[in-house]
């Protein structure tokens, strides 16, 4: 995926900052290329993969009989255990071509269940919220904007303060102006959006207070 170039580390920054001018909740933003590895879902592609070796075989016994014939000319008391053998290893390769070649398809975002990703991506935006905001700020106003730009999907993750007073459906139009400018290419005026939306729903709740300190960065983390 495309890397943030520093202009876009400031538009986010800058985002930030201004919208916690009016408030004393704390924003930090996040951006991955990916929220999981997704080994799992690669084993599942080549154990499917291994079973459709063995259908193709039954449906088309010809393709095997012609393998065996390598080795025994298609005569001997072998050949049951050369067809075996020639099962066995065809689906080894399969299962390890699979395994390890869907790791470098540069789509397969598409291929992982949508379901799947939403769980990944809010997992790790829970994670990072746990290690980025949850009781780092005196009043538990930290808020976690997070973005996995090869899933196309964001989180938004806030501390004790704010879920008390804030109903998570409030977050909508923020994340929909995200998502919006990241399917049009422009993930970093997606953050910047979504950013000062979040900071005028803050406001409302959590209106900035005299001496009131920055506990939080406001520059974008990309990891």
């Amino acid at each position: 995926m495309k890397r943030f170039t520093a202009s876009e580390h400031d538009r986010v920054t800058t985002a930030v900052t201004a919208a916690e001018l009016d408030t004393d909740g704390e924003i930090v933003t996040i951006v991955a290329d990916w929220s999981d590895h997704y080994h799992d879902v690669s084993l599942y592609y080549a154990g499917a993969a291994m079973l459709l070796v063995l259908g193709l075989y039954a449906a088309f016994p010809a393709i095997l009989d012609a393998k065996v014939a390598l080795f025994t000319g298609g005569w001997g008391e072998a050949r049951r255990v050369v067809e075996l053998a020639v099962i066995a290893v065809t689906q080894a390769g399969v299962f390890l071509a699979v395994r390890f070649g869907f790791e470098a398809l540069p789509f397969r975002g598409a291929l992982i269940p949508a379901a799947v990703r939403a769980r990944r991506v809010r997992r790790r935006a829970v994670q990072f919220f746990k290690t980025s905001a949850e009781k780092r700020t005196l009043g538990r106003v930290g808020i976690l904007l997070y973005l996995s730009l090869v899933e196309r999907r964001a989180e938004i993750v806030a501390d004790a303060a704010i879920t008390a007073r804030v109903e998570d459906r409030v977050w909508g139009e923020a994340m929909v102006a995200l998502v919006d400018r990241v399917r049009a290419g422009d993930p970093a005026g997606g953050m910047a959006e979504a950013v000062a939306r979040m900071g005028a729903i803050l406001a409302l709740h959590f209106p900035k207070t005299r001496d009131n300190p920055n506990e939080l960065p406001d520059r974008l983390i990309e990891l």
